[in-house]
């Protein structure tokens, strides 16, 4: 799969993109982000608030855990949005 970062996860992580091969055991979004935290102490620090890393699967915006990864080829990780 390939895994993009975007803006503080990619300066954190050092890594603007990735192509990962996935445990068999990650099957949802849930599971991806923990897999993402147990990747080391910058995957740890970066991915230990969920609600603060947002992610668009196959380029469309999730929010559910429970989401399945079954055809994602691809995964974005970034901070909430501010603007106005």
């Amino acid at each position: 799969m390939k895994l993009i970062y975007f803006s503080w996860i990619r300066e954190r992580l050092d890594i603007a993109e990735e192509e990962a091969e996935l445990p068999e055991t990650v099957k949802t979004l849930g599971d991806l982000l923990a897999w993402q935290k147990s990747r080391g102490e910058e995957f740890e620090a970066v991915f230990a608030h969920e609600k603060v890393v947002r992610v668009a699967l196959n380029q469309e915006h999730v929010d559910d855990l429970a989401a399945s990864l079954e055809g994602v080829t691809e995964a974005a990780f970034f901070p909430p949005m501010t603007g106005g």
